[in-house]
């Protein structure tokens, strides 16, 4: 058995009681990023902008902005009128509870077949302790949490683990990034090094999309801004994208989200 996670702080909410925490926090409900961020962005990816691709090679199937923004609300509970162009946009916190109760069913696949996982982020200012106490709780479980390679670069920056998530570092900071190459270039390592690749994948941004477009089992963490994993979702890529703004005002807001988490996942 690995070591003990750190204790969870937190009481574990009801459904009602975490969706009523993440409107409140705007973790979900009307979030931060406004309309006009989230349209220009489906209009970026539609238009073959590989940025917002996230890793992923959508080809020319979502090349219509109206096919994209469809997909959103559905999945993300974006607001769904074309001609509402800009102002305030929603992530709806049902679609939130439903991506995070996928989620806990991966995460207790994995732990009962104690499966092989890595975690991941590009966002360490908002998600990083959400990756590290789903890591704790996984090891304690018995998963085997990958260590990376020693001495991987990627993106003029230095891929490492810090806490257990691997995370791209430059000049001693943590680095916000939407790049699928820090993922590639330890997916790359593991296999130049003769190490089986992960069971799971549990990641956002490029991290997730780069793990799910070479076939890993993969989930990922999404804004309403990042559609690219909403789309990897609907087509089977990536196993789960979850909704939520990735970087709300105090990262503590995530633990009620994270003890839901973890207590639907049996890791508790």
């Amino acid at each position: 058995m690995g070591r003990m996670p750190k204790p969870i702080e937190t009481p574990v909410p009801s459904r009602a009681e975490l969706v009523d925490h993440l409107v409140r926090t705007r973790i979900a409900g009307q979030v931060a990023t406004p309309r006009e961020n989230n349209l220009s962005h489906y209009r970026k990816l539609a238009n073959g902008d590989r940025h917002y691709w996230l890793g992923l090679e959508l080809g020319d199937r979502w090349s219509d902005e109206q096919d994209v923004l469809a997909v959103m609300a559905e999945r993300c509970g974006v607001v769904d009128d074309p001609g509402h162009r800009v102002g305030q946009d929603i992530i709806d916190p049902e679609l939130t509870v439903a991506g995070l109760d996928r989620l806990a069913a991966r995460l207790r696949k994995a732990a009962l077949d104690r499966q092989s996982v890595l975690l991941a982020t590009g966002h360490p200012g908002g998600l990083l302790d959400v990756h590290r106490a789903t890591a704790d709780a996984l090891r304690a479980a018995g998963c085997e949490i990958v260590v990376i390679p020693a001495g991987l670069v990627a993106d003029e920056g230095s891929v490492w683990q810090f806490a257990d998530i691997a995370v791209l570092e430059r000049g001693a900071t943590l680095w916000h990034t939407h790049s699928p190459e820090p993922m590639a270039a330890i997916l790359d390592a593991l296999a130049a090094h003769g190490r089986p690749q992960p069971d799971l994948v549990v990641a956002d941004h490029g991290w997730a999309g780069c793990a799910a477009q070479r076939g890993l089992d993969a989930v990922g963490y999404a804004d309403c801004n990042d559609p690219a994993l909403f789309l990897a979702e609907a087509e089977g890529t990536l196993q789960v994208a979850i909704p939520l703004d990735d970087h709300v005002r105090d990262p503590r807001f995530y633990d009620p989200m994270v003890a839901y988490l973890l207590d639907a996942a049996g890791l508790l």
